[in-house]
């Protein structure tokens, strides 16, 4: 039996918001990370994040608030990364608090920049966490859903089956399954590659290509998924399950997602700074793309439809043009 002391959970967002009330709704103890003072001001006065998931309304007692990592993660023996990729390596970088002995879960889908890693590849090389103490959750949960409480599904993975029953334990719960796996990093680069896929897809949309043409290009973003995937990490995974084909479905047609809005905006004529900046919240695919390039470079993987969107973002080619050359090679 595992004994549970308290939870840290490092970010303030949208989704850190809803794991937070997912959390303290099953009797957990959460100590917060928020270093934004009118966010704290909201959740102790208001019991709410005045600026994320503003109507979710958050157990006051069950949650600490700590600007300093070091007093969120002393005290914890679960530590849950929930804040944007980009921020991740700023957040800890003020850690002294060794954790190499806590379950540390990701529930972040993106590279960190500074690396252009995996948030576990992260811990593990630089903080030297075992794999036995890492997992992450993953699968298609639009925060906007799970915050409202509509039946959604996640998947726990971790190389240690301690390390899954404790994520089990933490969020399930009738409105939020749970299944499991083993598959870390393939789940993990799954998560990773559905946000350039969903720029793929507002690229297109951008540029006015219909729905006959969509369900084409997300048919060949899973193939490419699935190639990709079998090339690095080969695993008997089900590449149609939730963790894979269902976060690439929901990431790449649904109105929730700021990566498909990121190359809509694109596509529309902006540019990719601007669009950038008009995004009120990060868009991971866009450090994504820069990651999956070099990563392909090092290893050959044929990847057109990510090669495609890495062109737009970061070489300044013209998604009109960029699209149409891609529509020559899909299946």
């Amino acid at each position: 039996m595992y004994f549970l002391r308290r939870c840290a959970v490092i970010g303030y967002g949208s989704w850190a918001t809803t794991l937070v009330g997912q959390l303290t709704s099953n009797g957990k103890n959460v100590n917060w990370l928020v270093t934004n003072k009118d966010v704290e001001r909201g959740i102790l006065r208001d019991g709410h994040n005045p600026k994320y998931e503003v109507d979710l309304k958050l157990n006051r007692s069950k949650i600490s608030i700590y600007s300093d990592i070091n007093k969120a993660v002393d005290g914890c023996n679960v530590v849950i990364l929930a804040c944007p990729s980009a921020y991740l390596h700023s957040n800890l970088q003020q850690l002294n608090v060794s954790i190499k002995d806590k379950i540390i879960i990701s529930a972040i889908k993106g590279i960190v920049p500074q690396g252009l890693t995996t948030v576990l590849e992260h811990i593990q090389d630089i903080y030297g966490v075992p794999y036995k103490n890492l997992g992450l959750i993953s699968g298609p949960t639009h925060t906007e859903e799970v915050s409202r409480g509509r039946l959604s599904f996640l998947t726990a993975a971790s190389d240690s089956d301690r390390t899954v029953k404790i994520i089990e334990s933490l969020f399930s719960s009738d409105s939020l399954i749970l299944t499991t796996s083993k598959d870390i990093f393939g789940i993990e680069y799954a998560s990773v590659l559905k946000n350039i896929y969903a720029i793929a897809v507002g690229l297109a949309l951008g540029t006015g290509y219909g729905e006959n043409f969509i369900s084409v290009l997300v048919a060949d973003c899973a193939g490419e998924m699935a190639h990709f995937l079998e090339s690095r990490f080969p695993f008997e995974r089900d590449i149609h399950s939730a963790a894979y084909m269902g976060d690439l479905i929901v990431t790449c047609y649904s109105n929730y997602s700021r990566n498909r809005r990121l190359g809509l905006l694109i596509g529309r004529g902006n540019t990719v700074k601007s669009a950038m900046n008009e995004m009120t919240m990060i868009a991971e695919g866009y450090y994504s793309a820069e990651c999956i390039h070099k990563v392909n470079q090092a290893h050959g993987i044929s990847m057109p439809i990510v090669e495609t969107v890495y062109d737009v973002l970061y070489r300044g080619e013209n998604p009109r043009e960029a699209i149409a050359s891609l529509a020559k090679k899909l299946n």
